[in-house]
């Protein structure tokens, strides 16, 4: 192996390791590269041995390979250069090379090739080929900064619904105390004190009533993201039905109408796709104007997903706060207007997205919400064609 000499000037520093049987064509490439703009340090090697050798002893900045090399090609350094792990570039520089042959050897990975009569460019080509690996390294280390954020932001999210989990299932039982306890105080001592004392009471009651209820849909958020999911063929027609079951009274009183077209088997977990129905549902039930709820669900097939729709005729939404009611706890009205903390959507939301799909809201002030989601559809059957439980989910008007 021979020795390159390194000149101590300004000029970009370049380690070559080249590849070439034939002395006399190893000196007139470094020979070239010593008039470039490259300070130049390399060796040369023969074999695959030595090769490998070199690799071991110190990595190059690039590796010039002839094509031909007596018994064996420059084309194999490639294959040696990927069981040590390196990213090097690879240049042939060939007395001849056809072009079909050139072109497999790029698309196998060798960075370019230059032919010996042609040796005035291998500076230009080794430029592009050093560009283009820093391209690389600073591509792998956004790859690999963006999955440690991503793992971190996991890891993060999970401890923040295990610390929601436990904080509020272990409030439960000294709040259920409290409110046990000015519940009684309320029935107990009403009437019997001041006018002002009552008032004090009933916002203790209402108080510790609303506290209870604010962590009971706080579990619930936690539970949409710590359940397992266990992925399998889901009749939505059948989670439809179950969710307005579950819906009854509030569709009665209400005197609401449920119009269910044709629904599909998709891929998910039933239990959780019930509950998106039913706070869909039930959302639309609780914001409904003056004319009784109607509420109209239905599927298109979108290929390889299913855009579900829940349209209601209520009060709407405006534009500027589609986005915000999927918050944690957003609400755009208060407590005494309508019920409920504003936790529905954002778990509808949370459960959506565990499944791989979007959800969203196109709604006006006054000219009812239309709720789209996404689902992956399951292999078969590609769709219930029959109307799904018609007792349960059709004209269900109180008379």
């Amino acid at each position: 192996m021979s020795e390159g000499g390194e000149r101590g000037d300004a000029r970009t520093r370049l380690r070559v390791l080249l590849v070439e049987d034939n002395s006399a064509d190893a000196e007139l490439v470094m020979r070239e590269l010593r008039r470039s703009d490259f300070s130049v340090a390399g060796a040369t090697v023969k074999t695959p041995t030595e090769f490998r050798a070199e690799l071991r002893s110190r990595a190059p900045d690039v590796v010039l390979a002839d094509y031909n090399l007596g018994q064996w090609r420059g084309m194999e350094a490639l294959d040696i250069l990927h069981q040590e792990g390196l990213d090097v570039p690879l240049i042939l520089v060939s007395g001849a090379l056809g072009d079909v042959t050139a072109v497999e050897c790029i698309k196998q990975g060798a960075t370019d090739y230059v032919l010996k009569d042609s040796l005035a460019r291998l500076p230009v080509s080794i430029a592009r080929a050093l560009q283009e690996k820093q391209l690389r390294a600073e591509r792998r280390r956004a790859q690999q900064d963006l999955a440690h954020k991503v793992e971190e932001l996991a890891r993060s999210n999970h401890d923040l619904e295990q610390f929601a989990y436990v904080a509020s299932h272990d409030l439960q039982e000294p709040l259920r105390m409290v409110a046990n306890y000015t519940q009684l105080l309320a029935e107990r001592y009403r009437g019997k004190l001041d006018e002002q004392a009552d008032k004090y009471i009933h916002y203790a009651v209402d108080g510790a009533t609303r506290m209870q209820t604010l962590i009971q849909d706080l579990l619930a958020f936690s539970r949409a993201g710590r359940q397992g999911m266990e992925v399998e063929p889901v009749d939505s027609a059948a989670a439809v039905a179950e969710a307005m079951s579950n819906l009854r009274a509030a569709l009665e009183e209400n005197h609401a109408e449920i119009v269910v077209g044709p629904l599909p088997t998709i891929s998910g977990n039933a239990s959780q796709l019930r509950q998106v129905f039913q706070n869909l549902v039930g959302n639309a039930l609780k914001f409904h104007g003056s004319a009784p709820p109607r509420i109209t669900i239905h599927a298109e097939d979108r290929g390889e997903e299913w855009l579900f729709s829940v349209c209601d005729n209520g009060i709407g939404i405006a534009p500027e706060y589609t986005d915000a009611i999927f918050a944690v706890f957003q609400r755009l009205h208060t407590r005494t207007e309508y019920p409920g903390n504003g936790i529905g959507l954002s778990i509808c939301k949370k459960i959506v997205e565990r499944h791989g799909g979007r959800i969203w809201v196109e709604s006006r002030p006054g000219e009812g919400s239309t709720f789209k989601f996404t689902l992956r559809g399951a292999a078969s059957p590609p769709m219930k064609r029959e109307e799904p439980h018609e007792a349960c989910v059709r004209d269900l008007v109180s008379r």
